[in-house]
Parts: structure tokens; sequence; C-alpha cells
């Protein structure tokens, strides 16, 4: 690949394209994230990734410590890529209920609804939000190790650098593991029709920006969905398509047996 200088990059756009489209080049983009515990949920994870974005395809490497052991974690890149909306992590500021966790629904106003799901295989759509079985788990450890290349929708790679990761999954009671106990049921889980899902499995662990960003630097225009694995770029709400709401149902039934079989 050839590379561009820093001095080129800085042109104004559409000189930035002639160049480009005159010489044929291309110039991948390289991104850092620090993941923490903005909610202050007390969750003892954190993580750094990697991300490369060369046009429309996405390298991404995540490292993290202090997770729950030998459980999944759900992550995805939250945000919009509409111009109008601004989002950002939350802080402890977003515990509406004061019960000392920031929940996936107090959490969702500030970080935005799923954009792509970093599922391990598969479909990264919103769709995938909460297809356990394909979210990366932690070791015995607690540490979570991430990688995948995904291609994603036409014009969506120039835009990425404008959302943020967040990682779900966290020990409030410090039992290495997700149980009724320590927060009870997942409303989260509830309000798409699955019950017994502990709340720890579904609250926010970590969440970062893409350096670089801010809740201000939201892009121009759309983004065209293609009709790749990462179709409907952008979910309707907390996850208020229909068809998100039984994929997540789905993977949230798969979860519930696994937490009935670690039981016995």
């Amino acid at each position: 690949m050839r590379l561009i200088s820093k001095t080129a990059l800085a042109l104004p756009g559409t000189a930035f394209l002639i160049l480009a489209g005159a010489t044929g080049a291309s110039a991948a983009e390289n991104y850092d994230m620090k993941l923490t515990d903005t909610m202050g949920n007390d969750s003892g994870s954190s993580s750094t990734a990697q991300l490369t974005v060369d046009g429309d395809s996405l390298k991404i490497s995540i490292k993290g410590e202090g997770f729950t052991p030998n459980s999944p974690h759900a992550q995805h890149f939250h945000g919009s890529f509409s111009g109008d909306k601004k989002f950002t992590c939350p802080d402890s500021s977003s515990d509406k209920d004061g019960d000392g966790q920031v929940n996936t629904e107090e959490g969702l106003p500030q970080y935005g609804d799923v954009i792509l799901s970093l599922t391990t295989s598969g479909d990264t759509s919103p769709k995938s939000g909460l297809a356990i079985d394909r979210m990366p788990t932690a070791d015995a450890d607690g540490n979570l190790s991430y990688s995948r290349t995904i291609e994603l929708p036409a014009g969506a790679g120039a835009k990425l650098k404008n959302l943020h990761v967040v990682q779900h999954g966290l020990d409030a009671n410090g039992n290495d593991k997700y149980d009724l106990e320590a927060l009870g049921e997942s409303t989260f889980a509830a309000s798409l029709g699955v019950q017994d899902i502990p709340e720890e499995a579904t609250n926010p662990a970590t969440c970062g920006t893409v350096v670089g960003a801010s809740a201000g630097e939201t892009p121009e225009g759309g983004v065209d969905t293609g009709d790749g694995t990462t179709n409907g770029i952008e979910a309707a709400g907390t996850f208020g398509i229909a068809g998100a709401a039984f994929a997540a149902a789905g993977g949230m039934l798969i979860y519930r047996r696994r937490l009935a079989t670690d039981r016995v």
C-alpha cells in the first residue's frame, strides 16, 4: 500500500479525493482506544483497542483485563452517523434510579444505539447486539482478547472514528460469575421477554471513544448500508426494530440455558 504523507491528509476533502484518485493511492488510518469504567459501575474492567481502517475494512484488536472470568461479554460500537445526534460515554450522573449502577437503559441515551456488534464470527449488525454465543469470553483470570477484520458498509469506514465502544458484563459481588443475587434480574433482558438474566450480565463495564473523536465531532451525511452482513448499520431506537429484538431475545435465551448449566 502506498503511504500518503500527513501533509496530503491535511488537504481539503475535495483536493484530497482528486489526489487519491489521480495516484490510485489509499491510506489506512490507525486509531487507539482506552476503554474504562466511565459509568462508575465498579466493574474493575479496562481494555485497550487498536483500530486500522482501510477504506471500508476495519481491523480491530481488543485486550482487556478485570472482566468476569469464564463469562461472555457483549461489546459494540455505539453512537450515530447522523450529524444531528451527539453521544458520549456516560458517567455516574446517568444513574437515574440511584442504585449505584448505570444499567443498559440508563446508558443508552448517552452512548446511543448499537451501530456495529463486535461478534467473534458471523453477522456484525445491530441485530447481533445480544448474540451472547458469538461474543468474546473472558478467560479464567478475567482477561479478554478479541481480534477480527470486518467489512463495513460503503462509506462507514470514514465515519467510524466518530463512534465509541461499550463492553458489557461485570461482577458486582465479586464471586467470579453473573448471578441474580448481586443486582437482581436484568430489566433490559426482561423488556425483550427473557427472564432470569442477571443484571450483571447486561450492565456496561467499560466505554471509550476513538482517539481524535469527541462528542461534538459528528459526521455529515449518511452511510450506504449495502447488502453485507452489517446491513442496517444504525439501529432504530433501543434495539427498536422487531428483528433486532427477536435476535437479542434468542441470544439471551441461549445464555440463560448456559447459566442454568453452570449452576448444576
